[in-house]
């Protein structure tokens, strides 16, 4: 390994399944409508996007690698398609999350 290029250690596999279950949470409290719920999962450096209720999740697919989680699926009633890239902390805490999403009006 070289001095001045360290390698950046990848979470354990724990922080990684804890990041899992805090995205899995999070659609879950935001789907209630429970926002002091899904606030208890971000990490305190976390900037967070104000949550959109009165939605439901429905999630495709869950992919995890190290310290990011990506989830795949549909927001309804609005019927969107979404992809959201959430970023960990070193507890497993969500740090962050970017949404990519494609209207679905016009599929079949």
């Amino acid at each position: 390994m070289n001095s001045r290029h360290p390698r950046k250690l990848l979470p354990s596999s724990l922080v990684t399944d804890s990041g899992v279950d805090h995205v899995r949470l999070a659609y879950h409290y935001l789907d209630i409508g429970d926002v002091d719920g899904y606030l208890s999962l971000l990490h305190e450096d976390a900037r967070p996007e104000p949550p959109a209720l009165g939605c439901r999740h429905d999630i495709d697919r869950i992919v995890a690698s190290g310290d990011c989680v990506v989830a795949i699926g549909r927001v309804s009633p609005q019927q969107v398609d979404f992809v959201d890239v959430f970023t960990l902390s070193d507890e497993g805490m969500l740090r962050s999350r970017r949404r990519y999403a494609a209207s679905r009006a016009g599929a079949r």
